[in-house]
């Protein structure tokens, strides 16, 4: 009888201990929108580095472009005030899981690489690699293997998925690390360097912007993805109200206005751009 005892007594703590454990992960899951609500602010990593959809303008240090008013949106659905935080191509994967940031929306194209060690959301925007060059290479570059030759100088900027994708892809082509993404373009434009690998948004962008810039695979990219906000493991609370907000931004058409304005308005044809 005393064992039986013993035997129910140790059931009933170790039942006690799972229920104690799940209460713990369910807390800390449900913790983010709390304290964001808390603080009454959003904390949003971002680069600022890639037209047009995250940029910060030196001149008057505001943001502009199609995450930076997702982003507002976003802050807007919760109640709270925006901040943005600067973070970087090579550190935003560590910027995100030291949690210098709520979430992250910076053109970050979901990969299962990224998913592996954050969480990712549903995706909001369409993208994929593709070739930014001189209008007058326009009809050099048409393929990889185009692209793929020791002579062709190949600029990125460094830790992000377009220098990942250039090592992959084109072992052969010289490549140079460009610290600053918003300045290469020009110096594509310039002669400075013969490609870029970027997103279709960028390239697109550019292409429209600048008569000596083409993207002649604008329609027919090297990779097909999609963007998503970035947030730290353990903030399910928080990725299921972005998913959420997301389908709603999708549903009223918000997500269609900003392409809009902030991408086919930017590139106002983007069949004259590449």
């Amino acid at each position: 009888m005393k064992r039986e005892r013993t035997l129910v007594a140790i059931l009933c703590a170790a039942v006690l201990l799972v229920l104690t454990t799940i209460s713990a992960a369910t807390q800390e899951r449900e913790k983010r929108i709390p304290q964001i609500r808390a603080r009454g602010v959003l904390l949003v990593g971002t680069t600022g580095d890639y037209r047009p959809i995250t940029y910060l303008d030196p001149g008057s240090d505001e943001y502009w472009g199609f995450d930076i008013e997702l982003a507002k949106d976003l802050a807007e659905a919760l109640g709270v005030e925006l901040r943005f935080v600067p973070t970087t191509w090579p550190t935003l994967m560590e910027d995100t899981q030291a949690e210098k940031f709520d979430l992250a929306i910076s053109g970050i194209t979901i990969t299962d690489a990224r998913r592996a060690q954050a969480l990712l959301s549903e995706g909001y925007l369409a993208n994929g690699k593709t070739v930014l060059c001189r209008a007058a290479d326009a009809g050099r570059y048409t393929s990889l293997e185009a692209i793929d030759r020791p002579e062709v100088v190949v600029m990125e900027n460094p830790g992000g998925l377009n220098e990942q994708f250039v090592r992959q892809n084109l072992p052969h082509a010289a490549l140079v690390i460009h610290r600053v993404n918003e300045e290469i373009p020009g110096l594509v434009a310039s002669g400075a360097a013969d490609v870029m690998i970027t997103e279709i948004l960028e390239a697109g962008y550019y292409a429209a912007q600048d008569s000596r810039l083409a993207a002649p695979l604008l329609r027919e990219p090297f990779t097909h993805g999609e963007l998503g906000v970035l947030m730290a493991q353990g903030s399910e609370d928080l990725l299921e109200f972005v998913n959420g907000f997301l389908a709603d931004e999708r549903e009223s058409g918000r997500l269609d206005e900003l392409a809009e304005t902030y991408i086919y308005g930017a590139a106002s044809d983007l069949d004259a751009a590449a």
